[in-house]
């Protein structure tokens, strides 16, 4: 009876050992640009095309008000509401005290200076790809905005997803490192594709997911369920959106479609942000777009 509590009590601390090892958060193991002179300019850029104040900016604030992150826009769930933090250069109540690996790592490897992993409600399954000019360019931008005190608000996620440690298994699982598509020898395509993977994070909308929140690549902006309840995202392969390439300019710029309706909603702002780029950028975009396998 001995013998066989202690190889139980063996295995059971393998297999712990072997989830913590599983569980454990990712280090940032990156080229961080180190040489790289920041540029707040280029980082406004940045900032836009990732929509930072769609989500963190103050609900219905308008304007300049836009650039104070005080956080609060909420992401209702089949596993509970997530809240957009705080991110203003405030010391305490937003990310003042971070330092650029801190800021790296949140981004690129969903893992808090603390240590403890990120939901992925926080898209940096997408922002992974980011560079690490990108990356230098935007905190500077950021740590340039007013700093706010308002205290962030908590998620409000049940057991077992408030363990955050088990994030580290849904990350292996489904933080995908590569490329949904190949785009070698294209430069526009690779621009394209880039603003659309990464800053833009297209797909956490435009493509359904799988029972435990993983994206479901196979089917990459082929629409989705509004996780708002309110219809579905539209698909956006070529195998549904026949718009041509002026089309698609002129929404990006202007927000109106090809039929003289308007983006709503969530998109509105995402249109807003469009507009901000240089046009060359939106030009990426629709080539990544026409460039997609179209699925029904």
């Amino acid at each position: 009876m001995r013998r066989l509590l202690l190889i139980l009590l063996i295995g059971l601390l393998m297999v712990g050992g072997l989830g913590w090892a599983l569980t454990r958060p990712a280090d940032l193991e990156r080229d961080l640009a180190a040489d790289h002179q920041p540029d707040p300019e280029a980082g406004a850029l940045v900032f836009t095309a990732a929509g930072c104040a769609s989500c963190h900016a103050a609900p219905k604030s308008e304007g300049e008000d836009r650039l104070v992150l005080t956080g609060g826009m909420g992401f209702a769930s089949d596993f509970g509401t997530f809240h957009a933090p705080n991110i203003s250069p405030h010391p305490e109540a937003g990310i003042g005290s971070w330092s650029f690996e801190d800021f790296a790592r949140a981004l690129t490897r969903g893992v808090s200076p603390e240590g403890e992993h990120y939901y992925p409600a926080f898209p940096y399954t997408a922002y992974q790809h980011m560079t690490a000019e990108d990356l230098r360019d935007l905190f500077a931008y950021m740590q340039s905005l007013p700093p706010d005190a308002t205290p962030s608000r908590a998620h409000e996620v049940g057991f077992p997803f408030n363990i955050r440690r088990g994030l580290g298994l849904w990350k292996r699982l489904f933080m995908a490192q590569d490329h949904v598509v190949a785009a070698s020898g294209n430069a526009q395509l690779v621009r394209g594709r880039y603003l659309v993977e990464a800053l833009a994070h297209c797909g956490e909308c435009h493509t359904p997911r799988n029972a435990l929140g993983g994206l479901d690549r196979s089917r990459w902006l082929a629409g989705a369920p509004n996780l708002s309840g309110k219809g579905r995202i539209p698909n956006i392969t070529p195998g549904e959106l026949s718009w041509s390439e002026a089309d698609l300019m002129g929404y990006f710029t202007t927000g109106f479609t090809p039929d003289y309706d308007t983006a709503g909603g969530e998109m509105a702002e995402v249109v807003d942000n469009l507009a901000q780029l240089p046009e060359s950028d939106r030009a990426a975009i629709i080539t990544y777009l026409k460039a997609l396998p179209p699925i029904p």
